[in-house]
């Protein structure tokens, strides 16, 4: 579903109007017009809304509490041609090169889901904590603050009218690691913070994934915790590890591929079974490394094997994504793949903004073969993809977003 795209530039306007709607708890919605110029203030915490100061003017917050929020905006300009991007919190990609001619107004909604570290405090005597135990990584995150975030991008971005309004929605929660996660800086990126892309305004993606995480950390920093204290009937979990499981050489969160991995694996979906939430196993891609054939040799042993097998038995769906990296990976073959990797394709396991976005359009084609109910949030205008015939990266841009490149590699590689 490649469309054109060109190089990016800057723009927000911000002028602010007040909640438009409240209860008693507080706001439950906010209309923003962005044409008038009278506010263009940083964002403070009195204030409750502004532009983030270290942006460039490219990213508007709203304070809010944790929950999931439709936002509309209308799009265009009077007098000149737009071409908006807009991404979400950590760098989630909502909406893509949206063009609108002069004097056009174009409207779209999107969903976006905001949350913070807590979590509901243990019973007096019981274990456990009241937070989730972040890292240095983590820490001022715009995807673990009190905060809504929007960021509009693109080479002429034309953004008139933002109305946000809290919605109850099914919501996928993303489990997994820096594969999965919300990567903070250009220009590493993840399947995870692409995939809302993919889905219309009636569903909402929640990526808990974070970088070095592994089923045994995921339990033992209270990640999991968070994501089942909010998780209930008719949501979605996608469980996607092995990238760091197989380390023997972490013992404290080494998981053995026959024993005690599959042993996880059935815990995660128990959980989710318990709430009334579907659970979808995700097979880890590969890493980028070809035998002289030219075809990818496996990494990742007996781990993608295990999850299939965890899948069959316990008649859950399952989404192939090593399967589906491999053929990725050798239709652009050791010449071109290194253009869907990160730092320049030195790294041969994380990936950029290409190499995000086809692992995404991979997920939502599982999610159509596998023929969940999901498949009706599918965006009207993804038509598909195939791995093995992937769009050519040369051509391929989305709006990058403000601040300085990284070439650090994330926790885990």
């Amino acid at each position: 579903m490649a469309s054109p795209r060109r190089p990016a530039a800057l723009l927000i306007l911000s002028t602010v109007l007040p909640a438009c709607c409240a209860t008693a708890a507080g706001p439950t919605s906010w209309h923003f017009d962005l044409t008038r110029p009278e506010v263009r203030a940083p964002f403070t915490v009195e204030r409750g809304h502004g532009i983030e100061p270290d942006s460039g003017g490219a990213r508007f917050s709203v304070a809010v509490p944790e929950g999931n929020y439709r936002v509309t905006v209308a799009l265009g300009d009077a007098n000149a041609a737009g071409d908006t991007t807009i991404k979400a919190e950590s760098r989630r990609l909502m909406l893509e090169s949206v063009r609108t001619a002069p004097g056009e107004t174009i409207e779209r909604a999107f969903v976006v889901n905001v949350r913070n570290d807590r979590v509901p405090p243990p019973e007096k005597n019981a274990p456990g904590g009241d937070r989730v135990l972040l890292n240095d990584r983590e820490r001022g995150a715009l995807h673990w603050d009190d905060k809504l975030t929007l960021e509009f991008v693109g080479p002429q971005p034309a953004v008139r009218v933002v109305t946000i309004e809290r919605v109850e929605v099914p919501t996928v929660f993303l489990v997994g690691d820096s594969t999965v996660t919300d990567q903070p800086r250009e220009p590493a990126a993840s399947w995870g913070q692409m995939l809302p892309r993919f889905f219309n305004a009636d569903v909402a993606v929640a990526n808990h994934a974070e970088s070095g995480e592994t089923m045994k950390s995921f339990l033992s920093g209270l990640r999991l915790a968070k994501v089942l204290s909010q998780i209930k009937a008719g949501d979605w979990l996608f469980i996607q590890f092995g990238h760091n499981d197989s380390k023997a050489q972490w013992p404290q969160t080494w998981s053995e591929a026959h024993t005690t991995y599959p042993a996880y694996l059935r815990v995660f979906i128990a959980e989710a079974h318990l709430r009334g939430a579907t659970p979808v196993l995700v097979t880890s891609m590969q890493r980028r490394n070809f035998d002289a054939a030219g075809r990818i040799v496996n990494s990742h042993g007996d781990y993608p094997a295990a999850v299939r097998a965890v899948a069959a038995e316990e008649k859950v769906a399952l989404i192939d994504l090593e399967a589906m990296s491999r053929a990725l990976y050798e239709a652009l073959g050791p010449d071109r793949s290194p253009l869907a990797f990160a730092d320049g394709g030195r790294d041969r396991t994380h990936h950029n903004n290409y190499g995000a976005y086809a692992l995404a359009q991979c997920v939502a084609q599982g999610i159509r073969d596998a023929k969940l109910d999901l498949a009706a949030h599918l965006v009207a205008e993804f038509a598909g993809f195939e791995p093995a015939r992937p769009d050519a990266p040369e051509t391929f841009a989305i709006a990058p977003s403000p601040g300085p490149a990284t070439t650090e590699r994330p926790r885990g590689d």
